[in-house]
């Protein structure tokens, strides 16, 4: 019999552990096998912050390092000018990295830090329990906005991405999703891009992925994801946000 799927060696046996329906078992199984096909899982250190994200410690072959709330990328950036010839991820989710972690990644953009960063947008704080999150919608509602987002009073959505793009020292951003199999495709060659680009040392990457929370949306994990595309894909810019030319000639 052909064997046409082969579980990749950049994952432990350690069973997913993430709620039904939850997409932080394909991003990670997406960068798991970024990490083989570039042969760098003995030379590769994730960070990890609290959170959902904080369980990739478990499933990832790779070396860890743990992080507090929102100082995964600090703590990447020490780990990668200690050992520059180490490649350096951090894996955050959308609560983490664009909120108590907005300074580093604002400032990790703005120096060139050559490290990837992975950020999971689901639009809520999943683990915590589902408060409202800075990427949270307008009008959607979560424990602390149980009557909806109001703008007036709590702004407006941050599409992160788009913020680190205008920063010189970014030099790959993608917005990307793992909805369907065709954008679980995209994503891949993106997640991808962002590793290739600090093998080459060309300066910071970023990549945000647009997750579901079926749990604390309230919503089936069917319907999680015809939520995400109906509403988070017109919201947030998808697609390469910028590709420097040093970077498309990789």
């Amino acid at each position: 019999m052909k064997k046409v799927f082969t579980k990749t060696k950049g994952l432990t046996d350690v069973p997913f552990s993430f709620c039904p329906g939850c997409t932080h078992g394909i991003i990670m199984r997406l960068i798991a096998e970024t990490m083989e096909e570039l042969n760098i899982i003995e030379d590769t250190i994730g960070i990890s912050p609290v959170g959902c994200a904080g369980f990739s410690q478990d499933f990832f072959s790779c070396d860890f390092v743990g992080a507090a709330h929102g100082r995964a990328q600090a703590v990447g950036i020490g780990v990668k000018r200690a050992l520059p010839d180490r490649v350096v991820f951090t894996y955050q989710g959308d609560g983490d990295i664009a909120a108590i972690g907005t300074q580093h990644a604002i400032h990790s953009a703005a120096r060139g830090e050559k490290i990837t960063s992975i950020m999971v947008n689901n639009a809520i704080f999943g683990m915590t329990g589902g408060q409202m999150a800075p990427t949270t919608l307008e009008g959607m509602k979560t424990k602390t906005s149980p009557y909806g987002r109001d703008i007036e009073s709590t702004g407006f959505p941050i599409d992160l991405p788009k913020v680190i793009a205008n920063l010189p020292g970014a030099v790959y951003v993608a917005s990307v999703s793992v909805d369907s199999p065709k954008n679980i495709a995209q994503a891949k060659k993106a997640i991808k891009r962002a590793f290739q680009v600090q093998l080459a040392g060309l300066g910071f990457a970023f990549v945000s992925v647009l997750s579901t929370c079926p749990t604390n949306w309230g919503i089936s994990p069917v319907d999680s994801l015809k939520w995400l595309r109906e509403n988070m894909m017109p919201i947030y810019e998808m697609g390469e946000l910028k590709v420097t030319e040093e970077v498309k000639s990789l």
